[in-house]
């Protein structure tokens, strides 16, 4: 089980740090988007662990890495900035 916790944290934290490299500019503060990653993916490791039961490793991984990528999907904003003028300006 601490296989399986410490693999999904490590799994988290890179698939974070991957998209904190890749998407910057749409994504908030780095100290926000690695530790929503982490917790992603220890979330979903704990569910398909339940789920699945002990000896599963690679698909609790794939658990894992389904609900940190969801999780980081969450934090995503849109790619453009609406532009509103006021009618007083």
């Amino acid at each position: 089980m601490l296989l399986e916790a410490l693999s999904s944290a490590i799994l988290g934290l890179a698939l974070a740090w991957a998209a904190a490299h890749r998407l910057p500019h749409r994504l908030p503060a780095r100290s926000l988007v690695l530790p929503t990653g982490v917790a992603g993916a220890l979330f979903g490791a704990f569910i398909t662990h339940t789920a699945l039961g002990f000896g599963n490793l690679f698909l609790i991984l794939i658990g894992a890495a389904a609900l940190s990528a969801a999780s980081l999907s969450l934090l995503v904003r849109p790619a453009g900035r609406l532009h509103r003028h006021s009618a007083t300006a």
